[in-house]
């Protein structure tokens, strides 16, 4: 089932030319990941780290890779954090993390099987939520090391030894699996996995050090990641209005017009209405054109799609044309 969450719109009415100006819409897209209708209330868990007697194999890596031993266990938290503060502010998702958010996996990139379902439903049933989200594996490196050693092999077999150079430019890595379960329907929602990078630059000052946080702001940002892809995004869109009309009904679309840029649009659809009975036909279609505008930025999509139909129908205004095939797009994903 399609769940889109309504955008408030960000204006910026603009006067192009003597004529003509726009406005500004932010427009939604449909997220990558559409949850159900009855999913409202999520728990978050942690389940990347191994257990304790199990610790071998993640020394040994994080020896290879440049990894500090044990950070990824404190960064894997950043990353559910990152996931909190995400989808905080969104009026139809909560986010829950217990106090008791962790359990034992497989320490490394490589994916746990699924959770027994019984557990699932008790631990979301003890958190009163609808979905468990799971942290399955977290790893993460930078090219610190890995650097310092391709050049070091490449010198020696090119015959002529050197001191590698200080890097200039450090890469860090997070590479984040996720799971969402569906205690009810014992289904997987969504299975995904992240690679995120932050780039950190010496900036002037000769070797490039990652600061201290490095490895957890880039944990935070995969968590980021990972929960736009069950929230709708949004881009800009430019929609065309009058701002003035012809003959004496010139003043009272200007005054119209001021309304809009002022975000007063009761005030101006009131004249444009008065206006779209013009006799003027050009006039009378501008006007409608106007109104359809006014009634999308108003939140009102179907009245919008009627006028701007009218506006091409009734008055051959071709803005309204492409105008009305856009909202029926729009109208079509919400």
């Amino acid at each position: 089932m399609k769940k889109i969450i309504y955008l408030s719109c960000a204006l910026a009415v603009i006067s192009s030319c003597r004529s003509t100006g726009y406005v500004s819409l932010k427009y939604p897209t449909a997220p990558v990941v559409s949850l159900p209708a009855n999913i409202h209330n999520i728990v978050l868990v942690n389940r990347s780290a191994a257990k304790p007697g199990d610790k071998k194999n993640s020394v040994i890596e994080s020896i290879a890779t440049g990894e500090i031993a044990g950070s990824d266990k404190l960064a894997s938290d950043e990353c559910l954090k990152g996931v909190y503060d995400g989808i905080n502010g969104w009026k139809e998702f909560n986010v829950l993390i217990p106090p008791d958010n962790h359990l034992y996996g497989t320490g490394t990139r490589e994916m746990p099987p699924l959770l027994n379902w019984a557990f699932v439903k008790k631990t979301c049933e003890g958190n009163k939520s609808d979905a468990l989200l799971v942290l399955e594996t977290f790893d993460s490196n930078s090219d610190i090391i890995s650097k310092a050693v391709t050049d070091g092999i490449n010198s020696v077999l090119s015959g002529h030894p050197t001191t590698p150079a200080p890097p200039t430019q450090i890469r860090m890595n997070v590479i984040s699996s996720w799971r969402m379960y569906d205690p009810y329907s014992e289904k997987i929602i969504d299975e995904f996995t992240s690679n995120s990078k932050l780039v950190f630059d010496a900036n002037g000052q000769g070797i490039a050090l990652p600061p201290p946080d490095a490895l957890s702001r880039t944990a935070y940002d995969a968590g980021k990641l990972y929960i736009e892809r069950l929230l709708p995004g949004y881009f800009y869109v430019k929609r065309n209005m009058y701002r003035t009309g012809r003959g004496s009904e010139k003043q009272k679309f200007k005054t119209a017009f001021r309304h809009s840029e002022v975000a007063d649009w009761q005030a101006s659809l009131d004249l444009w209405m008065e206006l779209a009975k013009s006799q003027k036909r050009v006039n009378a279609g501008r006007a409608c054109l106007n109104i359809a505008v006014a009634y999308e930025v108003l939140g009102n999509n179907e009245q919008a799609l009627t006028w701007a139909k009218k506006s091409y129908e009734e008055y051959g205004n071709k803005w309204g044309r492409d105008y009305a095939n856009e909202l029926k797009y729009r109208i079509s994903i919400e």
